[in-house]
This record gives C-alpha cells, sequence and structure tokens, in this order.
C-alpha cells in the first residue's frame, strides 16, 4: 500500500467514525501519519475533556483504522 493509498484509507476511516464523534458533540483530525504506520490524530470539541476519550481513541478509532489499514500500528492522540 502507497503513502497516498494509506493517508486515502485512514481518512475514510476517520469518515466512518465522525458521526459517532459528532453526535455527541466532538470530532477528529487527522494530523500526521509516520512511517506508514503510526497515526497521530487530535480530538476535539466534546471529546477533549471525555473520560472516556483514551477507550473511544483505542476500541472505536484505532480499530476502525486498523480494518482499512492494517499495517497501522498505532493511534495517538496530540492535544
Amino acid at each position: 500500500m502507497t503513502t497516498e493509498e494509506v493517508r486515502t484509507n485512514v481518512e475514510k476511516a476517520l469518515e466512518e467514525i465522525r458521526p459517532f464523534l459528532q453526535s455527541d458533540g466532538g470530532d477528529i483530525s487527522l494530523i500526521s501519519i509516520d512511517n506508514d504506520t503510526s497515526v497521530k490524530v487530535k480530538l476535539e470539541g466534546a471529546c477533549v475533556g471525555c473520560s472516556v476519550n483514551q477507550m473511544t481513541l483505542k476500541s472505536g478509532v484505532e480499530m476502525t483504522i486498523k480494518k482499512y489499514v492494517p499495517q497501522i500500528e498505532e493511534v495517538i492522540n496530540v492535544s
């Protein structure tokens, strides 16, 4: 998978997740993809202060991104 394909598929994954986050007053932005294995995202809005945002990040965001791009090893939230 090329770097461009990785980026496109990560964006598709985020589009799948975004409506769930937005329904709770939050959102997510893609910051960067490093070495085609590490994704940096920024949780926004209500997600920033949410006590379960790490769970959302790991079980929702990371799982969905890995479904689209299996080579991704980690998803990191940057603030």
